[in-house]
């Protein structure tokens, strides 16, 4: 006979499973250490109008679905009104099976609207968003009653230099419980292979920092001020989005000259390229390490492949994919070079190419010192491994290679105040492993040990891990 869909057992296949999820994983906080959340939204204690505006806006998984489902791109991101959006992305639901896209939806709904036994598809699509619709409008489903809500702590948004934290400020006046912290994310001051677009964000950095910025002196000045502003902010962690690591050898001399090639607005050949953005990587590491701040770095991501869809909508529209490039020996040098000085900060290596795990694993492996447990993790699967087997991969090569007790467990990576049982989801994966492992007499039935285990990777790893305030 068929397991029901979506029980309370839901991804727990065993009796020890079902144990370490309902006795020890679900009673956790939520520590989400990485997210795209807007700061704004939750400064000004938002409330949503519909369904649409909570749960498509932004979404570049439902938007690559809905496409991938031959939605017109005008109900994906154009100008159809919220309710054709949501119809056509509720049409799209049920060509989802297989996908975890039809788990996270159907597990939103029931944790977040207490809708259950009822499938989301082109029938249903008005009784859902006019259910949800009125929840949403209403006091109690405000973003911040949304965290709290779900059981949240702590949660870390992705910020440029320029940003001016005004948002995480507000939220510390108000006396918000739950905190909410800046990750320093400096791509674009790096990103040299667009010659206008980075002198525009240095010309914006030097107007903020009042300075000219006319050398690499100069530049490097300036980061390190917002650098340091980010830290008087509660700022204590850095986020780079990288294809691949970058090492290139260069000297100072060369790096000078590369800068001011780009304030010059002369292109950079590929080589000079890569040297530039090792040198900041370099420099971004020291800076990190002397504040005490933990780095992530996602490795692996293709973005923009789709010029017709770049040219009209921009970046981070659901045209990214897995890269290929190479990642062993670039990232070696690089964390070679910041430990070499004892200036390595604690790190976490995301992987979204599967065939990387390992290397991934291993590398974190070689450059552990003692200071601290787990000082350099294998982060979470992320992006398009954020599902089942992603997670399962990550979490067993992670446990052959490593320590799977010290990892710090899940992240949301969402721009969602609705994607929150993405942790639950993780969770019950975890416990589904152990537990089969369990029952296949490949670890010891001993419910304490196991218990505290997952605990740790729900919740406590992260705490301790992470430099930062914890409500």
């Amino acid at each position: 006979m068929p397991t029901q869909f979506l029980t309370e057992d839901f991804l727990l296949q065993t009796k020890t499973a079902r144990v370490l999820y309902h006795e020890h994983a679900q009673k956790m906080p939520i520590y989400d250490y990485h997210c795209h959340l807007p700061a704004q939204q939750i400064a000004a204690d938002h409330r949503f109008e519909n369904l649409t505006q909570a749960w498509l806006a932004g979404d570049h998984y439902k938007w690559r679905a809905m496409r991938t489902n031959g939605i017109d791109e005008r109900y994906v991101t154009g100008d159809a009104d919220d309710w054709e959006k949501f119809e056509k992305w509720a049409q799209t639901v049920p060509f989802c099976l297989g996908n975890p896209l039809y788990h996270w939806t159907h597990l939103e709904l029931k944790r977040v609207f207490a809708i259950q036994g009822k499938r989301l598809d082109g029938g249903a699509a008005k009784e859902v968003y006019e259910q949800c619709g009125e929840k949403l409008r209403s006091p109690e489903f405000s973003v911040r009653n949304l965290m709290r809500k779900m059981n949240v702590k702590l949660v870390c948004t992705t910020d440029g230099p320029l940003d001016t934290l005004e948002h995480h400020q507000k939220i510390r006046q108000d006396g918000f419980e739950i905190k909410v912290h800046a990750a320093w994310r400096p791509d674009q001051a790096m990103a040299v292979e667009d010659l206008q677009k980075v002198n525009i964000f240095i010309d914006k950095l030097g107007e903020l920092c009042d300075v000219d910025i006319s050398d690499f002196g100069k530049y490097l000045e300036a980061l390190r001020e917002r650098h340091g502003f980010f830290h008087d902010n509660g700022c204590r962690l850095s986020d780079y989005g990288l294809e691949t690591a970058y090492a290139e050898d260069y000297t100072d001399s060369e790096i000078k000259t590369i800068f001011a090639k780009v304030r010059s607005g002369k292109p950079l050949n590929g080589h000079e390229v890569l040297q530039f953005k090792s040198a900041m990587m370099i420099e971004f590491g020291l800076m990190d390490a002397e504040r005490g701040w933990v780095q992530q770095l996602h490795l692996g991501a293709l973005r923009n492949n789709c010029t017709r869809l770049f040219k009209k909508l921009g970046p981070d529209i659901g045209c990214d994919s897995i890269g290929d490039l190479e990642v062993a020996r670039p990232l070696s040098k690089f964390l070679d070079r910041l430990d070499q000085q004892g200036k390595l900060p604690k790190t976490v290596l995301y992987n979204l190419n599967p065939r990387d795990n390992a290397v991934l694993a291993t590398m974190a492996g070689n450059f552990q010192d003692g200071t601290a447990a787990g000082k350099l993790q294998f982060g979470s699967g992320w992006w398009f491994l954020d599902q089942k087997d992603g997670m399962e991969d990550q979490m067993r090569t992670l446990a052959n290679m490593g320590l799977l007790s010290r990892f710090v467990g899940m992240l949301t990576d969402s721009r969602s105040f609705l994607s929150y049982p993405r942790h639950e989801y993780f969770r019950r994966v975890l416990c589904n492993l152990l537990g089969s492992d369990v029952e296949a007499g490949l670890l010891p039935a001993d419910l304490d040990l196991l218990g505290r285990m997952v605990e740790d990777i729900s919740f406590n790893n992260a705490r301790s891990y992470f430099p930062m305030e914890c409500g």
